[in-house]
């Protein structure tokens, strides 16, 4: 089942969302320091029911962040409330897990009225001491460093989240019963962290800060569920609430699967009303079938000149509001199905198919790097260790000096531009790099065409 990608700003800031399935409208919000591309799976399943409609959170993903400087739990409700009413919803029906629930909560807390219905999974319900354990210090800031050390400290964070709650604690008494270092998962959960920078504290801190928000037994709110899984560090946190309201129900699953299908089956039992969702008409993703492609193109921008980036790199990189499209495994589009191809005629069916339906009638491409495509596009492939986030960090770097940026020597030295070191400009183009699943086939592709 697809998943569909879309635009939508509010006032003057955007919001990125996915939408998945046919049925009554369902919100999924995600948890911190995610984005809504952790709902993929589950969109998929639950799509046979519901109209899954899953925003980033602000500051979280492609969405901008709050024009806060240090926002509040109630600050991230009302920007789900504010989302919901522009895409559509009469009457919201919601999933969040840990603390898309805890947003979720306490919009419903301060306006059941807009509710249908709720589900959450894992809402805590924290001792004095747990909550000293979440302060400050579970939120060490995130800046990109000369060097890439922010990256090994991303990646070892995140692998050790599953291994410790918290994670910066690694003591006996404190160890997960669910370990893991899945390289694919990690990987995934590091890039969202490395999206949102920094401004990943201000959602954290929004929802480690809350209040506990579940309505005493006596409010009239809608009805709630409030679940989650044995692996689940706040499972235990589920004995600890007090008589819930009419209508609210509490339950343990055995796992992630049987927890998510829990949820889904009393959803479907308190539906909202059906909607036409809006978006944006100045930015998007094509669903594009050409060239041996059938999936989503990034694209963004306006005028008849179609402008296309350089193997590794991706639209973001460039300046001004000019036509620009994400090419297939570049940037936000999606991958090729299969191995990339090197042949150009395959990737000119997707440009054309893509300058088509953005009525562009020129193509412009970004100039290639010289070099052996192989040695300038070395096989990023996530590790157990991390190891490609770093090395992809030192080949830009290295890239900045000389040319081509795999040799290092008197003779390939170039003149080093002003702020060509700059951490941040580097971490912009690390993502793009790392992003870059067909950069090597890109590069012969065009090379091809000399």
């Amino acid at each position: 089942m697809r998943i569909t990608r879309h635009y939508l700003t509010l006032g003057r800031r955007r919001v990125h969302y996915r939408m998945c399935g046919d049925g009554p409208p369902l919100l999924l919000i995600h948890q911190s320091p995610r984005s809504s591309a952790e709902y993929e799976t589950v969109m998929r399943t639950w799509g046979t029911r519901f109209t899954c409609i899953a925003p980033d959170s602000p500051g979280f993903g492609q969405s901008d962040p709050l024009a806060i400087e240090r926002p509040a739990t109630e600050d991230f409700a009302d920007a789900i409330l504010a989302f919901a009413e522009a895409v559509g919803f009469e009457k919201i029906a919601a999933y969040g897990f840990h603390s898309g629930g805890i947003f979720l909560m306490n919009a419903l807390k301060r306006h059941p009225g807009r509710f249908a219905a709720l589900a959450v999974g894992g809402y805590p319900c924290f001792l004095p001491h747990e909550r000293d354990d979440v302060g400050e210090a579970y939120l060490p800031p995130l800046v990109p460093q000369p060097y890439g050390e922010h990256l090994l400290w991303a990646w070892n964070r995140m692998l050790e989240q599953s291994w410790y709650f918290p994670w910066y604690k690694p003591e006996q008494a404190r160890r997960l019963p669910a370990p893991h270092a899945d390289p694919a998962a990690l990987h995934a959960q590091v890039m969202d962290l490395l999206v949102s920078g920094d401004a990943y504290r201000h959602g954290y801190r929004a929802a480690l800060s809350a209040g506990f928000d579940v309505p005493p037994a006596d409010a009239d709110v809608p009805p709630a569920f409030l679940s989650s899984y044995t692996s689940d560090p706040m499972t235990a946190h589920i004995a600890r609430f007090p008589p819930l309201p009419a209508g609210w129900e509490t339950a343990v699953q055995p796992g992630p699967v049987a927890h998510y299908a829990a949820a889904a089956d009393w959803l479907a039992c308190h539906p909202a009303p059906r909607l036409a969702p809006a978006q944006d008409e100045d930015a998007g993703f094509l669903e594009i079938n050409a060239g041996g492609f059938d999936g989503l193109i990034h694209w963004r921008g306006t005028g008849d000149a179609l402008h296309l980036h350089a193997p590794g790199r991706s639209l973001d990189q460039f300046e001004g509001n000019g036509l620009a499209i994400d090419l297939p495994g570049h940037g936000l589009s999606d991958r090729w199905p299969g191995e990339p191809p090197t042949d150009w005629p395959a990737w000119q069916a997707v440009v054309d198919a893509a300058a088509d339906r953005l009525g562009a009638s020129t193509v412009t491409h970004e100039p290639l790097l010289e070099g052996d495509p192989a040695l300038l596009f070395p096989d990023l492939t996530p590790d157990r260790y991390g190891n490609h986030l770093t090395n992809g960090w030192a080949l830009l770097r290295a890239g900045h000096g000389f040319a081509p940026r795999y040799a290092v020597s008197p003779g390939t030295m170039i003149p080093l531009g002003q702020g060509a070191m700059d951490p941040e400009q580097l971490a912009r183009e690390h993502l793009a790099l790392i992003r870059a699943s067909a950069a090597q086939a890109l590069h012969r592709a065009r090379l091809s065409t000399r």
